[in-house]
């Protein structure tokens, strides 16, 4: 699941471990915000020690939400530029395996300006990757004016980019049902994961967002709901757990936390569903 860093960062392994989690995801800074601290290198060392310690990850980074790395504004764009590259080296620090960035929006310009803004974040932020560091587009709802709600765009952007090999995808369940890829059944799911496979490519999927949907399929709005408890269902999860490509991955949950369910709650119906 994602945790906090409060405190310390080096908290969260805490947290992760507390939580019965096999894997984790983090923001390595405030996400609601441009400024950003350095990080200390004391907490640094124990983040590192502890995930030896509890031989816990791989870690997933999820970037702040202001940048937009498809934005026409230059002065936003320029930011949003500085904030990955400031990302991957903080998780060059940390030694965590994966970025997830949100691909942002062309606000109107067209899917083509959008992409050449995007590979234009992207080939600067991969340049800086040492070691196994990966950034993981994640699919997107299908919101209006947004990149990489379809697979071909997906493929496209990689393609695209300098550094290919430095780049991967984190796949949001919720938003592909909002995009209009089927997760309802065990039918549905193969057929969606067959294309995904036939367009990008299996070995591309490094880490899987798993949360259900709040609106119908194809509805285009980005709407976590519990597992199990929206429009992709028990039936739905079931299938896409026991899909061989998916088991084998890391698998983040971002559920809401209310009077129905919690974090532990969602996380206990993930494995039951999973055995």
């Amino acid at each position: 699941m994602h945790v906090s860093i409060a405190g310390t960062i080096d908290l969260a392994v805490d947290r992760a471990v507390e939580s019965n989690c096999d894997t984790f995801q983090i923001f390595t800074r405030n996400p609601r915000g441009w400024k950003v601290s350095n990080l200390d290198h004391e907490e640094v060392e124990k983040f590192k020690s502890k995930l030896r310690q509890h031989n816990i990850g791989p870690v997933v980074s999820h970037m702040p939400y202001l940048p937009n790395l498809s934005s026409p504004k230059d002065d936003f764009y320029e930011k949003s530029v500085e904030a990955l590259v400031g990302e991957v080296e903080r998780c060059t620090l940390l030694k965590i395996q994966y970025i997830v960035i949100h691909l942002g929006s062309h606000l109107g310009l067209g899917r083509d300006a959008g992409l050449k803004r995007l590979v234009g974040a992207l080939n600067p932020a991969t340049a800086k990757i040492k070691g196994d560091l990966k950034i993981l587009l994640e699919n997107t709802a299908g919101q209006a004016n947004s990149m990489g709600s379809k697979f071909e765009e997906l493929r496209e952007i990689i393609d695209k980019s300098r550094h290919p090999k430095r780049l991967g995808i984190c796949l949001d369940s919720c938003h592909l049902y909002a995009a209009g890829y089927d997760l309802h059944t065990s039918k549905s799911v193969k057929a969606t994961m067959e294309r995904f496979e036939e367009i990008v490519g299996v070995e591309e999927l490094k880490v899987i967002h798993l949360n259900d949907s709040k609106n119908g399929l194809g509805s285009g709005l980005d709407r976590h709901e519990h597992i199990g408890m929206g429009y992709i269902g028990e039936e739905g999860f079931r299938a896409l757990l026991h899909h061989p490509t998916v088991r084998e991955l890391p698998l983040i949950l971002e559920t809401p936390i209310d009077e129905r369910r919690d974090d532990q709650e969602n996380l206990k119906m993930t494995r039951e569903l999973g055995k």
